[in-house]
């Protein structure tokens, strides 16, 4: 058993062009006052980190991790969300996902493609510099317009669309076992690793890498109607990072999954702040403890509802609550008989 490390915060929804959320010192003075521990830091965020100088210098990383440490907070993981999706990217999502690359590559979905490997093989380097050995990403997806069988799936269509998937992913997960570092990939509808089943086909065409690791997020699970608890029981050996995020599923006579077009606060599905949403936490983080999860708890915020500010700090105080300690010892040690194999053999009625 372990006891988790945490609390720590993902930063991707609190970066703003204002004060203390425009700069890494200014950030993380504001994550530790609400009470982190550690921040969870996106790689293209220019205003945190220049990625090109950590992913080439380790002396730079040092200073930002000195930076961190000077504000009572460590970096617990790199993550290049924004930069995976772009690794695959659909036809029909092109002018969506524009939006996520530079300006100069837009219109240009194979320039765009470059780009983005570029950017994840460099924040795979820039966490090896910093000492960390897994990372969070996307997947990016070929096959997600297709989810739904209507019309019928032309055979092989699905199969095709994950081989290349695979293809693209390979040489960046050799890259990183390389390096020392897992890519744990958020397992979250949109995505083509959307659920277990998907993530094994696609470790299936990787061949078992072993880089290739979840990032654990219930709250997905809860919009998708899958047992979250039963996943870790599954997927305990390739879970690395685990997000915090809570969600609510209510169904009525008008909405279910789908959530009917709807806006977030609208929706049967919805994501809420921790300890507002359905997810079993308590449950949750008995088991991790007990299969001996190494990572951080980080909280992810997105609610339909409540402030981010206020949801960050409510969030620290609340897996600070949810971490266990891990016991050194059984509570019932008191009572140990201090019996030998020989004793043993007798009580069974072995000995003469």
């Amino acid at each position: 058993m372990r006891t988790l490390k945490g609390p720590g915060l993902f930063l991707a929804q609190f970066v703003g062009s204002g004060a203390p959320f425009d700069s890494f010192e200014g950030i993380t003075r504001w994550a530790a006052d609400c009470g982190y521990r550690g921040v969870q830091v996106p790689s293209g965020e220019a205003c945190l980190m220049d990625l090109d100088r950590a992913a080439a210098s380790k002396d730079y990383c040092d200073a930002l991790r000195g930076k961190a440490a000077a504000s009572g907070i460590e970096i617990t993981e790199l993550s290049a969300h924004i930069q995976g999706q772009l690794v695959a990217v659909h036809p029909a999502y092109d002018a969506a996902f524009d939006g996520f690359a530079p300006e100069a590559l837009r219109g240009n979905p194979a320039a765009r493609q470059a780009w983005a490997v570029d950017q994840v093989m460099k924040t795979i380097d820039a966490s090896a510099n910093l000492g960390i050995d897994r990372m969070a990403a996307f997947s990016g997806a070929l096959a997600w317009p297709y989810l739904y069988p209507w019309p019928q799936r032309p055979a092989g269509l699905v199969e095709a669309a994950f081989d290349e998937l695979a293809a693209r992913w390979r040489p960046i997960l050799d890259h990183a076992a390389e390096k020392g570092v897992k890519i744990c990939y958020e397992i979250h509808p949109g995505e083509d690793l959307h659920d277990g089943a998907s993530f094994e086909m696609f470790l299936d065409r990787v061949g078992q890498h072993p880089s290739a690791m979840m990032l654990y997020d219930p709250s997905h699970y809860v919009l998708q109607q899958l047992d979250y608890l039963a996943h870790l029981d599954i997927y305990a050996e390739r879970i690395g990072m685990f997000h915090v995020k809570d969600a609510e599923f209510r169904p009525t006579g008008r909405q279910g999954v789908y959530g009917g077009f709807q806006s977030w606060i609208d929706r049967a599905g919805r994501f809420r702040s921790p300890g507002d949403g359905q997810v079993d936490f308590k449950a949750i983080f008995a088991k991790l403890a007990a299969m001996d999860f190494d990572g951080w708890a980080v909280v992810e915020w997105e609610c339909a509802l409540k402030h981010p500010e206020d949801g960050a700090r409510e969030g620290a105080r609340f897996v600070k609550d949810h971490i266990i300690r891990v016991t050194e010892r059984a509570f019932d040690d008191f009572a140990a008989a201090g019996t030998d194999a020989a004793a043993n053999r007798r009580m069974l009625g072995l000995e003469g």
